[in-house]
């Protein structure tokens, strides 16, 4: 498998033998027949459609959730790598939340000339109602993701930020109770650090960030838009997890200036919000008034300083990736310390020089809009028609402010199980933070999601990709 390989395997050295982080996973591996492996691979998938992890790939037209590909064999990081990976991952937090901080406060870094005015001005994700309003605790992101990519040995790069809603942490769960279940004795030979515990510490994480008003231990509760929302699994698997109420806009309703939902015993009212709707939906009398996903008058109650919401309205400005590819001048600003994660390089095509360069290079580079997620509305230059390219050129040459290029990427690969034995395909790493006023604390591992279909470098799971279960090892 290896040796034939341009991209860095992290399972095998060119020479065909085993990285250290793998020789007691490939061990235990060689002593297994292919029958027994096998079975545990239909096993798995039989585990996954009967669990009910499904996730929307928008765009096909059955329009139908898919069962998401799980792959048995998993992706594993050594504790020296996850320490130098987490103090990179704590820095770039700690920088976001001192940025959003900022933004909506005195806008330092802007009248420093370190970030462009017009990276607000032209921002939907900025909120106008979030000026000058602190959160409680000081904490504007509760809950990140930091997509990350190996291309080498000692060399991961920071793909982008999820400040907003990040989504994925209960397939991370479900990846290792899998495995787990699968392979007990394998737990016994390998020494992993448990990621189990995510929920706990999730929840008190949350009870930390509670209004300074609040009385007793904190009453959490997790808001979703429903049941036919892509993430629903995930809402409820959280809420059930964490012992918090799952709610939706129409269980809630503000009286004597607390947000409250619907028991049996009457409305009790609510100290924490973890809140799975997007900023537009969350109040129809401050955001869009047609929505009814939300509760009238939450913001108020916010701003009264009467409920914490996680995260905080307005973190999504710190996803776009015109603000991204600005994150190295952001992290120095507010730590005075380079990067320990550097970015991808990063054309902003809003820039002539740069929207020249990427328009004389289409073919060669991947090109996202800047307020893009879930692998939409992007162009992977490679990997494109002649027809796609000019389609793409044209937009491109239209909007050059909405879209950020850059390099194709050499991701690593992992090895799949597949039915002729291993293969590699490309992945990355989602790594999910919990910040409080006290703590940034960091999950070992995270989620990798990988590129199923071979020589494919998209991963996300709305666009067909699948998911491995994380290991960090123990020292």
């Amino acid at each position: 498998m290896s040796g034939q390989n341009e991209f860095f395997d992290e399972m095998h050295v060119g020479d065909g033998s085993i990285r250290d982080a793998y020789r007691d996973y490939h061990k235990w591996y060689s002593s297994k027949s292919a029958a027994f492996l096998k079975r545990k691979h239909r096993d798995a998938e039989t585990s996954f459609r009967r669990t009910g992890i499904t996730f929307n790939v928008y765009g096909e037209s059955e329009a139908e959730e898919r069962l998401i590909p799980f792959d048995m064999v998993p992706r594993i990081i050594d504790a020296g790598e996850w320490r130098r990976l987490s103090r990179g991952i704590e820095q770039r937090v700690r920088a976001l939340n001192a940025f959003l901080h900022d933004l909506y406060h005195r806008q330092e870094i802007i009248r420093a000339g370190r970030v462009p005015q017009r990276l607000l001005r032209d921002n939907p994700a900025w909120l106008r109602n979030m000026v000058g309003f602190t959160p409680p605790g000081g904490i504007y992101t509760h809950i990140v993701g930091i997509d990350l990519v190996r291309t080498g040995p000692d060399e991961f790069y920071v793909l982008e930020d999820n400040a907003r809603t990040p989504s994925g942490v209960s397939y991370m769960l479900e990846n290792r109770e899998t495995m787990m279940a699968m392979f007990p004795e394998l737990f016994m030979h390998v020494p992993v650090e448990t990621v189990s515990n995510y929920p706990r510490r999730l929840a008190k994480s949350l009870a930390a960030c509670a209004p300074p008003a609040t009385k007793g231990k904190p009453v959490v509760a997790v808001l979703t838009p429903g049941m036919y929302n892509s993430a629903y699994f995930e809402h409820a698997f959280l809420a059930d997890q964490m012992g918090a109420e799952l709610v939706e806009g129409s269980d809630l309703r503000v009286i004597n200036g607390r947000v409250a939902m619907r028991t049996t015993r009457g409305y009790q009212p609510i100290d924490v919000i973890y809140r799975r709707v997007d900023d537009e939906f969350l109040d129809p009398l401050s955001f869009n008034p047609d929505s009814v996903l939300g509760v009238p008058g939450i913001m108020d109650v916010y701003r009264a300083g009467g409920i914490t919401i996680a995260n905080a309205p307005g973190t999504g400005v710190s996803d776009d990736k015109a603000i991204y590819s600005f994150m190295p001048e952001i992290v120095e600003f507010y730590t005075g310390e380079k990067p320990l994660l550097p970015n991808v390089e990063t054309w902003r095509c809003a820039d002539e020089d740069s929207c020249r360069y990427v328009l004389d290079n289409l073919a060669e580079l991947v090109v996202k809009e800047v307020h893009g997620s879930g692998g939409y509305g992007m162009l992977i230059g490679p990997a494109a028609t002649k027809a796609e390219l000019a389609e793409f050129r044209k937009k491109l040459e239209a909007h050059p402010e909405n879209y950020i290029a850059q390099p194709t990427l050499s991701l690593s690969t992992c090895p799949i199980f597949t039915e002729k034995g291993l293969a590699p395909r490309h992945v990355d790493l989602r790594p999910f933070v919990l910040v409080s006023p006290d703590t940034i604390d960091i999950t070992p591992g995270g989620l990798t999601r990988v590129a199923m279909k071979k020589g494919s470098l998209v991963v996300n799971s709305s666009q067909g990709g699948g998911t491995k279960d994380t290991w960090v090892l123990k020292d």
